[in-house]
């Protein structure tokens, strides 16, 4: 199962949305809960819908919209979208109505804007497109979820214009929720110094990206997607390596065919390991980065890692921003990225140059 990334649309953290640039200018964080640089909205929806809508929903008909422009293609075949957390701001505001009102009283927007397929069904409103629509709800495996099935829709032929995606928001009280369970730092760290915490947790991030994935090829691709790999509760570090070798051989390749590795570092201690080991033993002929530290920590981070491989395959460059150590390819052709989420739902993204 094989794509070509048509367009992109993403709003993250960094300066992404609808720009030409691609990271010239990284914006470094000294706190640790990342917010979106989020865009005007009033060119993507009416004011008195958006008035109503939570701001993951105003986030992902944005980034939909920048993809849609960016590919060309107006009207998809299917929408898949991936997210752990869903429209939680509202879900928050429904929750605490219930608790205020005595669960009686209850205004129902709060409700029809919390369930997790709604950014999903608002982009197909937006567009009026009556086309297979799904949303995956799989945690750290949410955003590759979309993907595989976007992939697979075209395998089969049921659609040449597929719109995949992943979107996660952060607020303050699920900020406060996953910092009593070890999630995020307790002292201070400067994004850009992530890499090199020796302490546990990591920082909080949050982000919507969108792709349109097409068979066709076309001048105006970023990158072909060649193949994508789950690997859940892996046993040990043999094992991870064993099933990216797997991944690798049904495409001709080996760890030596690929330039430049992604790796889902992101300052926690008890998981970074992982990634070393395979930077330093596996892939030590690659050209290594790294992304959480523009991004931070959340489920469907993979979408942004996605974003920055196909925005490299394309310009043909690497920011600086996101090496670590030196480049040692002249031509970037195979891109890799590795990312997991609290060490448990790991999944490798294989992409090529078109």
């Amino acid at each position: 199962m094989e794509a070509y990334i048509r367009g992109v649309g993403i709003i993250s953290p960094q300066k992404t949305f609808d720009t030409e640039e691609f990271l010239p200018e990284v914006v470094e964080y000294s706190n640790n809960s990342l917010r979106c640089m989020e865009p005007s909205y009033k060119d993507f929806l009416n004011p008195t819908l958006a008035r109503r809508m939570g701001r993951v929903v105003k986030m992902g008909i944005a980034a939909s919209s920048a993809c849609f422009k960016d590919s060309g293609i107006a009207m998809p075949d299917a929408i898949m979208t991936g997210t752990a957390l869903g429209c939680l701001e509202d879900t928050e505001k429904f929750l605490l109505a219930i608790i205020e009102n005595d669960e009686q009283f209850l205004t129902p927007t709060s409700f029809v804007q919390s369930t997790h397929n709604t950014v999903s069904a608002q982009i197909a409103l937006q567009l009026k497109c009556m086309n297979y629509n799904f949303t995956y709800v799989h945690k750290g495996y949410s955003f590759e979820s979309s993907v595989l099935d976007g992939l697979m829709t075209i395998a089969e032929g049921n659609g040449k214009n597929i719109l995949v995606g992943g979107h996660d928001e952060m607020t303050d009280k699920y900020y406060r929720v996953c910092d009593r369970v070890g999630y995020w730092k307790k002292e201070m760290v400067p994004t850009m110094q992530l890499i090199n915490s020796k302490s546990d947790g990591s920082v909080a991030g949050e982000g919507a990206a969108f792709f349109m994935l097409s068979p066709e090829a076309s001048d105006k691709n970023y990158a072909k997607l060649r193949s994508l790999k789950f690997i859940y509760k892996p046993e040990n570090q043999q094992e991870i390596e064993s099933r990216i070798s797997e991944m690798l051989a049904e495409k001709g390749l080996t760890a030596n065919d690929i330039d430049l590795v992604i790796y889902g570092i992101n300052g926690d201690a008890r998981y970074d390991g992982i990634y070393n080991q395979l930077k330093d033993s596996y892939f030590k002929n690659s050209t290594a980065a790294y992304f959480k530290h523009l991004c931070g920590e959340y489920q469907t981070s993979g979408s942004f890692a996605m974003w920055l491989a196909a925005r490299i395959l394309k310009s043909k460059s690497i920011p600086p921003s996101v090496l670590i150590g030196d480049n040692r390819h002249t031509s970037i052709k195979n891109v890799l990225i590795y990312n997991s989420f609290m060490g448990t739902d790991h999944a490798a993204f294989l992409l090529s140059q078109c």
